[in-house]
Formats: C-alpha cells, structure tokens, sequence
C-alpha cells in the first residue's frame, strides 16, 4: 500500500522559490517596460534591467533571512517558554494538553491517558505541536528560504533581461509583455504541480495580478515620457 503524498513540507521553500521567481519575472519586466515607453535606444532599458535583477536578487534574500529569522526567533522563544513550564508546573501543563484533545473530540478520560502517554515520550515534542502548532515541517529555516528566494528571483529576472537584450527596440514593450506571460504561466504551472493545487486557478492569478502591475508601469513611462519631452 503506497503512503499518502502530503506536500506541507515543501511549503518553507516552495513559498520562497515562487515568490522569488515571479517577482523577478514581474519587478524586472515592468522596469523595463517603465524605461522601454520612455526611452528608444537600448543602453538605460538593458541597464535598468541589469541592476534591477541585482538589486531585486539581494532585496529579496535579505528580506527572506530577516522575516523567516523573526519567525524562528519567535518559535524558539515560545519552545523555551514551555520548556520552562513544563519543569515547573508540569501537572498544569499536562492538564492544559488534555483539554486540547478534549476539543479536538476526545472523552475526558481517554483525552487524559493521551496526554500521560505522549508527555511520558516527549513532553516538548507534545506541547509544540498540539499546543503551539510548532513541527519539523513547517519550522522555519531562514538560510534555506534566503537561498530559494534570491536564487529564484535572479532565475525569473534572467528572462526579461534577456529580452531587454535582444528584443527590437521599436517593440520592447510589447516582446517584454508578451514574455513575461509565457514565463508567468510556467511559474505558476510549475508551483501548482509542486504544491499539489489547481494548475488553472495558479495560472490565471499570477498572469492578472502580472499584467496589472506591468500595465500601470508602462502608463507610468508613457506619462513620465509625455511630461519631459
């Protein structure tokens, strides 16, 4: 009999890595197409791109390591904080389990004995997980998430710089658009497959939400162009 597939332990980095990729997609394609409606040569479009991948890339895994290490903090803290209790006031504690599984559906009685037995195993283990909803799975890991993030990021950035490259000037805005959809709906094909979630229903959100930030960009070059010229 095969195990059941669960994808909750994926859900750190799979966060991370999509929400790298489709930001470096989006945030460097609208700059581009923000520099591309007010500018006809090549040189400050492939620039902007240049060093919004780089800023992008570095942002995004700064801010990764920074949110996931307060979540950690904050974990670690309330681990340590029940660790003390339990070497305190144990009997509270056991108590305060047991009415745990009490309003998950068990019986006093048997809500008790479940608490004594997996106490008697791992008092902590038992605690973080039923009371404070702490497991190895979905603890955070901040260096892995700073990784997944940057890296992702500079792997969806690359494209519409590439683009910015070769594309025809004359048609920039329209090549990095009609790009950036492909790449988005690949992304977002690719996250479904691996979160195991609607693979339509992830397309059609990251390429509306997508298309609107790459749209008032471009309106934002055209005003910007039609006021300085």
């Amino acid at each position: 009999m095969e195990l059941e597939k669960h994808y909750t332990n994926r859900t750190g980095w799979l966060r991370a890595a999509v929400l790298g990729a489709n930001d470096g997609i989006i945030s460097t394609t609208s700059l581009v197409i923000g520099i591309a409606a007010a500018s006809d040569t090549r040189s400050p479009i492939v620039l902007a791109a240049l060093a919004g991948l780089v800023a992008g890339a570095l942002s995004m895994a700064a801010g990764e390591y920074v949110s996931v290490s307060s979540q950690s903090d904050i974990e670690t803290a309330d681990l340590a904080r029940e660790k003390m209790e339990l070497e305190t006031i144990p009997e509270v504690e056991l108590k305060e389990l047991a009415k745990i599984y009490v309003r998950q559906g068990l019986d006093e009685d048997l809500a008790m004995q479940v608490a004594i037995k997996l106490t008697e195993k791992d008092a902590l283990e038992a605690h973080a997980r039923d009371e404070l909803g702490i497991n190895e799975h979905t603890q955070p890991k901040p260096l892995q998430a700073a990784l997944a993030s940057g890296a992702s990021f500079v792997s969806g950035g690359i494209l519409p710089f590439l683009v910015a490259l070769f594309a025809p000037i004359k048609s920039m805005v329209f090549y990095q658009y009609g790009f950036a959809i492909v790449f988005l709906a690949l992304s977002g094909a690719l996250a479904a497959k691996a979160g195991g979630s609607n693979m339509t229903k992830g397309i059609i959100r990251i390429c509306f939400w997508g298309t609107i930030a790459m749209v008032v960009t471009a309106l934002a070059g055209y005003i910007f162009d039609a006021k300085t010229s």
